[in-house]
């Protein structure tokens, strides 16, 4: 058995985005950028990262990047989402629900089949990588925008 620092290293150097045995490194170098569609974001939101398990697995996700103000429509998850913030503070409510802060570092367990919106709050950025499972082929319904005076109620 190779020592851990050789099997890392070997894999490093022969994957480069492709695969080596089972293991796949999509480099981000390799990834695509893409706008949020004004269809489901307020404001600016850039999506990387994309990926999708193949099956049997249901999951997929994406780095989604929020500039300030800019924020998700209302939507649902079947099976929820699951949210890992990685840069700047945002804002996140359920229906009837409070808007709640949350912060780089934190996890958001976003619930299944409930309606909710998570963006930036509108001075300052965030990040976070979004992963969620489909259930019979879907992973989200995106319904109508939050509204400005929804959205700038902030937290209570």
């Amino acid at each position: 058995m190779l020592p851990l620092a050789a099997t890392l290293l070997a894999i490093t150097q022969t994957a480069h985005g492709q695969r080596n045995g089972d293991m796949q490194i999509n480099r981000k170098a390799d990834q695509v950028t893409v706008e949020g569609s004004a269809d489901y974001f307020t404001g600016k939101a850039t999506i990387s990262g994309q990926f999708q398990r193949e099956a049997p697995s249901r999951v997929s996700g994406a780095i989604v990047h929020f500039e300030p103000g800019a924020r998700t429509a209302w939507h649902v998850h079947p099976l929820g989402q699951t949210l890992i913030v990685t840069e700047g503070v945002g804002w996140t409510a359920v229906e009837d629900g409070p808007v709640l802060r949350f912060e780089a570092g934190d996890i958001m367990l976003c619930p299944a089949d409930k309606r909710h919106w998570h963006g930036a709050t509108p001075h300052q950025g965030m990040t976070h990588i979004a992963i969620q499972e489909a259930l019979d082929g879907r992973n989200v319904t995106w319904l109508e925008h939050v509204s400005d005076e929804d959205y700038l109620k902030g937290p209570a």
